[in-house]
């Protein structure tokens, strides 16, 4: 059969009916397929859902639920697994224990006063709250945006509160007031130096200026504007309203909904209630200068201030008004060619963490996109594999695919547990030994030998508890021993009755060991 040209058979198409051509006129060409952005970001939520469902059946992760806001609008929200050991299903209007991203709204309470004239940024915290002081006389010098920009010198080990249960609404200034006999880490202005305490400090001067309680003031100028309907200052309000039990990971293997301490007096910087779509309608706010739907709670300018890293915290990665930036490495392919990091977005973004709760916020103001992520459980051993969540997310939505969790904690972290219940047991031995040699007679020849060896061993076992919990653990993460034991639970089930062993059995088992001793000498070989 004669080809016809391609120009003939238009030809036809054009003058003759398509019955002449022997048949039915012929498929048209089929158009190039353009992706409207619309079509994109939606299979990239698909994506980012289908992930999450992955990683919480790969590391048991009890329940989750994010949302993601584009342009001025929540497009995304969604949730998965369950609020608590009921089987309740999480949803994304479920309130969870916020952990540190509580500072992102707090600076927008600051800043609020600031534009109402009552708080000055680099005025002296002294000046609103004349009583503040810390056990350094630089302490005068802290001013409201060395708070705001955790510049003030105050150290991370200044996070007491977390181990307190109290709800009392007087614990916030009370805890504020107690940091009196702490000393500062560093010059105030001097550098970058986290402490949860610059933003408590930071809630009792907005209470002070405004007249209204801290957590009264959140729900009427900040929660209510937003319409963050299922967000609470307090767990009592977050229990009303039906809040994520939260779930800390024991001993590495296994979930356990578990009551971590959330004191009132960690508000501002820790222990506020948000749902994952209330988040979003914040990120809303903070993306579109301040203003959400009808509602203003900060001026453009303001919100620029927020996001302006005043303080290096290393490399590229700075801090904000209760932000932490850097450039938005998880836009590009890492297998392809470095891009310099001037010519990559700025990510916006704080990540929570508490002993039973993981929450993060992000934003990149250059493309308004947002995302919201709330987990109600965390592996406090180690939390790489959920932060390595939140990053993919922002891969997935940047159309790249993500990538394998690297393990950042150091050993003692990963398996604080395992050194914990190791001490438990060797003082258990311990005891059991030193028992067995009172309650029996020794061979002649071991009499003298036999309590020099055991009280030693045993004298020489607690001190090493004493310096690892009181001593090198507290230094290296930080913190102090009670918060350890009320954050990570799994921790404080082993070390307290290490802690209780050694610090009421030792005297005792010295003093009986010694009298053994005695006795020995005197009696002489039988």
């Amino acid at each position: 059969m004669r080809t016809i040209s391609w120009l003939g058979r238009c030809l036809l198409v054009c003058l003759l009916p398509a019955a002449t051509l022997g048949g039915a006129a012929p498929p048209p060409l089929e158009p190039a397929v353009v992706q409207t952005p619309s079509a994109r970001h939606g299979q990239e939520n698909q994506a980012v859902d289908s992930f999450l469902r992955e990683q919480m059946e790969t590391l048991g992760l009890p329940g989750a639920a994010i949302a993601v806001v584009r342009d001025g609008a929540r497009v995304h929200s969604a949730a998965f697994g369950r609020a608590d050991d009921s089987g309740r299903p999480m949803t994304a209007q479920t309130p969870v224990l916020l952990a540190s991203t509580s500072k992102s709204f707090t600076a927008i309470a600051v800043m609020q006063q600031v534009e109402a004239g009552r708080l000055r940024l680099d005025e002296p915290v002294q000046t609103y709250l004349p009583w503040f002081t810390l056990d350094d006389p630089r302490s005068a010098a802290i001013t409201v945006r060395h708070l705001l920009h955790q510049a003030s010198g105050m150290g991370s080990r200044d996070t007491a509160f977390e181990a307190s249960r109290s709800q009392d609404p007087k614990a916030l200034e009370e805890a504020v007031r107690a940091l009196a006999d702490a000393p500062l880490a560093g010059e105030p202005g001097g550098g970058f130096h986290y402490a949860s305490a610059n933003f408590n400090i930071l809630g009792v001067l907005v209470q002070a200026v405004s007249g209204q309680p801290f957590g009264d003031y959140m729900e009427e100028h900040v929660f209510g504007p937003l319409d963050m309907v299922h967000s609470h200052p307090t767990r009592a309000a977050a229990l009303e309203d039906n809040m994520a039990g939260g779930h800390s990971r024991w001993f590495s293997s296994f979930w356990l909904q578990t009551d971590v301490p959330a004191p009132i007096a960690g508000m501002p910087s820790s222990t506020l209630y948000a749902s994952a779509e209330d988040l979003g309608n914040g990120l809303t706010a903070l993306l579109d200068g301040g203003r959400y739907g009808n509602a203003r709670i900060l001026g453009p300018s303001s919100v620029a201030a927020m996001f302006e890293p005043r303080v290096r915290v290393d490399g590229s990665k700075g801090y904000a008004m209760g932000w932490f930036t850097r450039p938005l490495v998880e836009s590009v392919d890492p297998s392809s060619a470095p891009v310099p990091d001037t010519e990559l977005p700025l990510l916006v973004e704080h990540q929570g963490e508490w002993g039973n709760s993981h929450t993060y916020l992000a934003m990149v103001p250059a493309s308004g996109l947002g995302v919201a992520l709330v987990v109600n459980g965390n592996d406090t051993a180690a939390p790489s594999r959920l932060k390595a969540i939140d990053t993919n997310i922002l891969r997935i939505l940047h159309g790249q695919e993500p990538v394998a969790a690297v393990i950042h904690e150091d050993w003692l972290q990963q398996y604080s547990w395992a050194v914990a219940l190791a001490l438990l047991l060797a003082e258990v031995l311990s005891l059991w030994l030193v028992l067995r040699f009172l309650f029996r007679r020794p061979p002649a020849s071991n009499r003298r030998l036999a309590p020099l060896a055991l009280g030693t061993a045993a004298l020489a076992l607690d001190g090493f508890a004493f310096w690892l919990c009181f001593a090198y653990a507290p230094a290296r993460f930080d913190t102090h021993l009670a918060v350890i034991i009320r954050q990570f639970p799994d921790v404080g089930v082993s070390l307290v009755p290490v802690l209780g062993l050694a610090l009421l059995w030792s005297v005792p088992r010295t003093v009986w060991l010694f009298a053994r001793l005695r006795r020995t000498e005197t009696s002489g070989p039988s």
